[in-house]
């Protein structure tokens, strides 16, 4: 029977490397909102000057602009998640 488990003090710079993937995850977070504007817009002047594929383009940039939002904000959750599933296989 193998048991092993993370550790979080095995390597140098464990901490360092948390603070670092938080700050990623934060950028990360602020260029889904930007991107969620900007689409936004491009939807909005897409649909009031009758262009269909400006309408377009802009729908689906608020569509993937909201999955990376959702994506980096639970970046965490659905790691722990898929841990706790590959350790009772």
């Amino acid at each position: 029977m193998i048991d092993i488990d993370p550790n979080g003090t095995g390597l140098p710079g464990i901490e360092q490397l948390r603070i670092i993937v938080g700050a990623v995850m934060t950028v990360g977070l602020i260029l889904a909102v930007l991107a969620l504007i900007v689409a936004a817009i491009v939807w909005g002047f897409g649909a009031n000057s009758s262009n269909p594929h400006l309408a377009s383009r802009g729908k689906a940039g608020v569509l993937i602009a909201c999955g990376a939002a959702v994506i980096c904000g639970a970046a965490v959750t659905l790691t722990n998640f898929f841990w706790n599933v590959g350790q009772a296989v």
